[in-house]
């Protein structure tokens, strides 16, 4: 998508994902080895009765999505980042996951008229429909081959 097609209001949805075990177990061993991320055996005892996603492989999830479903071909550069990211419920092997990405705001940056700011809430559910993820963030689109729009004037 573009940036000019996003408007407020908006839901883009995207997926399922599926997560598999293995790609649970290689993120948690690679980034977040903690031992609910990484031991099946001893995260069956734990709080959540099994092994649970990181939180940040699940925003990577989203990422996933969100690029497939709006970001891919658009104007899209970078973010600064995030306002909250929140984890309600867990994630588990098996689950498949669906991304559900509201726009709040697109609109160009006053300091910068070929600066894009787009800032959307991205929820991922599972497949009972709990919410896993629910994040604010901005994405920043570079704007320099469109055209500016024309000053309004008021009589």
């Amino acid at each position: 998508m573009k940036f000019a097609d996003f408007h407020a209001g908006q839901v883009i949805e995207a997926g399922p994902y599926e997560v598999s075990e293995e790609e649970l177990l290689r993120f948690a061993n690679a980034f977040d080895p903690q031992w609910f991320h990484t031991d099946k055996a001893r995260a069956a005892h734990g709080r959540f009765q099994g092994l649970i996603a990181s939180g940040w492989h699940t925003c990577g999830i989203a990422m996933r999505l969100a690029t497939q479903a709006a970001l891919e071909g658009s104007e899209s550069f970078a973010s600064p980042g995030a306002s909250y990211v929140k984890w309600p419920h867990p994630v588990r092997p098996g689950d498949r996951l669906t991304l559900r990405a509201t726009v709040i705001e697109p609109r160009r940056a006053k300091s910068q008229a070929t600066l894009g700011l787009l800032r959307w809430r991205w929820q991922l559910f599972n497949q009972h429909g709990a919410e896993v993820l629910d994040l604010e963030v901005t994405s920043l689109f570079d704007l320099t081959d469109l055209p500016r729009a024309a000053p309004t004037t008021t009589s």
